[in-house]
């Protein structure tokens, strides 16, 4: 499961670089400055493998060949199954070398709890994959948590079977080759896809595989939307992350504060404002700047991890698409990006590096009634002393105050030994810390934060 060696990343940064928002994979290198300056220590790639029919970047047809529209020009045909070019691992080596000179490492999406349905493991691998009553090929399905009887059905892909027969270990041995594969070329971790439909066991000989072939190899578990008891079984399975739901919290409701004490035990979580899955931020809010510096600064202090997806920073409206997202997207987005936060969201990054308690999973507690107007979130470390204090003003209009003496209350400790680590709003903007013993009340202003820390 875990190598001895191995070491969790503390407070992961992850920028998502949908890949057919940039095109082939050269592209990738020219945003690479631009997020080694935002502070992000690791990049997210969607499946960048060759797609089945229906065109789907998780809809993966061969697991072995690169997604011809990610080739350079001139390089989109291939000479068909079992004879990859050459030039597919040279691309994606490069461009993690490249990333690693920035400071970056990059992880994979590894989807694996299912293929296209036209993959060409279906023909070569029949008792790898689920069948109905029928002895068809059956597709995965997801159940509405809150309506049973609501079940969305791919009927593109196929679901993978893992339960325990002797076709399993031939399966097994398959995906350790292609992990390890990856590996070779200089990836560094993978986002395991719906990790909560493979059983604990499967992902423990997945994950002591890869480590023992790269004892940093990360992995971060996607259980958004899972039941409580499909995410408890991954418990042990070796997890660097879990992803978290503070995208849809409220900043009312007690069930995120739930879901964090919960999980915490398992892996730490990444939290993020927007996902290739969600609409864009900037749509909902009219593009507005202040909507998405606050949503990103609520994620980078809630949780250990966070993450952002490309397009973010410049206020993208268009939704990224799993089938129909193209460089157009980029060009347009960026001809009307109605802002540009990327000197804000490295300030909120170079922050939560510099700040040990917002890059682990400790305790973490509301110290404000559920219906006070400010939300006061106090975290704690699980090995040293220092507590951090995040005021959420939630309301779009109405600036909140605070106590001093309540401040100090909450971090434990007197108003001299508290520090305001704030990031400012503005690019180059400096205030002066404010000195909390000549004060009696601090204020928030309208949909923001403010981050006190104590040592």
């Amino acid at each position: 499961m875990t190598s001895p060696d191995h070491q969790r990343p503390m407070g992961a940064r992850i920028y998502n670089l949908f890949p057919t928002l940039l095109g082939p994979v050269p592209n990738w290198h020219q945003r690479l400055p631009a997020i080694a300056d935002m502070g992000f220590d690791w990049i997210f790639l969607n499946p960048v493998q060759l797609p089945g029919a229906s065109g789907s970047l998780y809809s993966i047809k061969d697991p072995e060949r690169l997604n011809p529209a990610l080739r350079p020009a001139g390089q989109g045909a291939d000479s068909g199954p079992g004879t990859p070019p050459m030039d597919d691992d040279r691309l994606l080596r490069a461009f993690c070398a490249a990333a690693q000179a920035h400071g970056i490492r990059v992880m994979l999406d590894l989807v694996i709890n299912h293929s296209a349905r036209d993959s060409v493991l279906v023909d070569a691998h029949p008792a790898w994959f689920a069948r109905d009553a029928h002895g068809h090929v059956r597709s995965p399905f997801v159940r509405d948590l809150d309506d049973g009887d609501k079940v969305t059905v791919w009927e593109d892909l196929a679901e993978l079977d893992y339960s325990e027969r002797p076709a399993r270990d031939a399966m097994l041995r398959f995906w350790e080759q292609q992990i390890g594969h990856y590996l070779g070329l200089g990836f560094a971790g993978f986002r395991c896809d719906a990790a909560y439909k493979l059983p604990a066991d499967v992902w423990r000989r997945l994950i002591g595989s890869a480590r023992r072939q790269d004892p940093q190899a990360c992995f971060f578990a996607e259980t958004l939307g899972a039941p409580q008891e499909a995410v408890e079984q991954l418990r042990g399975a070796g997890f660097d992350y879990l992803f978290n739901s503070a995208k849809w919290w409220d900043f009312r409701a007690g069930w995120l504060l739930d879901q964090y004490q919960r999980f915490r035990g398992l892996a730490p979580s990444v939290a993020f404002p927007e996902s290739h899955d969600t609409e864009r931020l900037a749509a909902e809010s009219g593009g507005s700047a202040r909507e998405s510096r606050f949503k990103y600064l609520f994620a980078a202090v809630f949780s250990a991890g966070v993450m952002m997806p490309i397009g973010y920073e410049l206020g993208f409206r268009r939704a990224l698409h799993v089938v129909q997202t193209t460089p157009d997207d980029w060009a347009q987005g960026c001809a009307e990006s109605p802002f540009d936060i990327s000197d804000y969201i490295a300030r909120v990054n170079a922050m939560k590096a510099d700040t040990p308690v917002l890059c682990e999973e400790g305790p973490q507690e509301r110290v404000t009634d559920p219906h006070e107007p400010l939300v006061g979130l106090l975290r704690r470390t699980n090995g040293s002393a220092q507590r951090s204090l995040a005021l959420i003003n939630p309301d779009p209009a109405q600036p909140q105050p605070r106590g001093v003496g309540q401040l100090a209350d909450a971090l434990g400790c007197a108003p001299a030994d508290i520090r305001e680590i704030t990031p400012a709003i503005e690019a180059g903007g400096h205030t002066p810390p404010p000195d909390l013993t000549r004060q009696d009340a601090i204020e928030v202003p309208p949909r923001s934060l403010r981050i006190f820390v104590c040592d």
